[in-house]
């Protein structure tokens, strides 16, 4: 892929297609580690004298405009952020996609300015599975510009045509995040040090059934917490109570036991949980093992000597890749486990990489720092596609 620090840019019209699919209150972003994570892309765009074009998606508005999913919070998060790198000027926000305003807000831009287009998801287009409308959208985006650069690593894995179609009509580059991204990527699956850990938590077992067949090739140990887990002790027979349980995926999951065993890949359960009540932030909650969960409760996190055990699994690993919550961290109560898991990556000595939205939020969530990680992935679902060997649509689009 080319970079875009090698695309002339000057006085030309770039349009960036970013991940800024931000968690909103309201209208309050309540983290803005995506907008963060694009901005230096965009800053050394601006700082070149090119006219850059930001377009982004949020939430799941279903191809209709939507104030609840208006990116108008972000342009100005997005303004902010700038002007604290010493970009000058607010960033201009057009009140639509490829209409009227963001004819005009492209119009008006000088060298070295930013604007930003609204909700690309508000367009039907952008997500349409026939080609043809698909295409249609991505002409009258691409007319905005001259250049496109690929940015939002979280969307390469959707043939959308923001993502897929676009670089098919713009000279492209890649830009610095999704660089980023795949190079850490490629860190995890040729030749990682070893030994190589992944810890995988998350609700269900049926959302990682690629990755870990394809990591089970790959990796020397596989720590399942979260509530996920519960599936796995109860394809071993175990009593798991009211916990989360994926029945459908139980012949599934036993394979994965099997195959595990079979290449020597060290399988690490929870042995104890806190299992409580009812599914509640102040449920009544006691410490159990993990192989007799009483039936009229549910497990909520990893327990103290799972917690203890995962620490000792990872201190001594080479590279470790994290994805999903141990708990539910969301409730102080059974935030326990993630944060123990946390502490002994950023306690490690490896090659640490925390990916998925869910635990992203939840180190940012218990204040851990970005830095005490080697890398916090924005993909999320791209990145365990990836992990899964799958071809990404916005990645082979920008290799063309």
């Amino acid at each position: 892929m080319r970079a875009a620090s090698e695309l002339d840019v000057k006085g030309r019209r770039v349009l960036v297609r970013a991940d800024l699919n931000v968690p909103l209150d309201g209208e309050t972003i309540t983290d803005d580690g995506r907008i963060r994570a694009s901005v230096p892309t965009i800053k050394d765009l601006a700082a070149r004298g090119a006219r850059v074009i930001v377009c982004a998606h949020l939430g799941r508005p279903k191809g209709s405009p939507n104030a609840k999913y208006s990116l108008r919070p972000v342009a100005a998060r997005l303004g902010e952020l700038l002007a604290a790198e010493g970009v000058a000027g607010e960033v201009a926000f057009a009140a639509d996609v490829v209409g009227e305003s963001a004819r005009s807000t492209v119009d008006g831009l000088a060298d070295g300015q930013v604007a930003l287009l609204e909700n690309l998801r508000f367009e039907p287009g952008e997500e349409s599975k026939d080609d043809a409308e698909r295409g249609a959208f991505a002409a009258k985006l691409a007319a905005l510009a001259e250049l496109y650069v690929g940015d939002g690593f979280g969307a390469v894995h959707r043939k959308h045509a923001s993502v897929y179609d676009v670089p098919k009509i713009l000279p492209h580059a890649a830009g610095g995040l999704v660089l980023a991204e795949v190079e850490v990527l490629r860190r995890l699956t040729v030749e990682p040090a070893r030994p190589y850990a992944v810890v995988l938590g998350g609700a269900k077992v049926s959302d990682k059934l690629g990755v870990i067949a394809n990591l089970l090739a790959k990796v020397d140990r596989l720590l399942v917490g979260g509530g996920m887990a519960y599936t796995f002790l109860a394809a071993q027979g175990h009593e798991v109570g009211g916990s989360i349980l994926q029945k459908d995926q139980l012949d599934q999951v036993r394979g994965f036991i099997d195959e595990a065993a079979k290449r020597g890949v060290e399988l690490v359960l929870p042995v104890d949980v806190l299992a409580a009540t009812e599914f509640a932030a102040d449920a009544p909650h006691k410490v159990v093992d993990a192989t007799a969960i009483p039936a009229d409760r549910e497990g909520l996190d990893i327990g103290p000597r799972t917690r203890e055990l995962f620490a000792a699994k990872l201190a001594g690993a080479g590279t470790v890749f994290w994805n999903g919550p141990m708990g539910v961290f969301e409730f102080d109560a059974f935030a326990g486990g993630t944060r123990a898991v946390a502490e002994a990556l950023v306690a490690s000595d490896a090659f640490t990489v925390v990916g998925g939205g869910d635990v992203v939020a939840a180190v940012r969530t218990l204040g851990f720092p970005e830095d005490g990680f080697s890398h916090i992935s924005t993909g999320g679902g791209a990145s365990l596609e990836y992990l899964e060997g799958k071809t990404l649509p916005g990645l082979a689009a920008l290799e063309d």
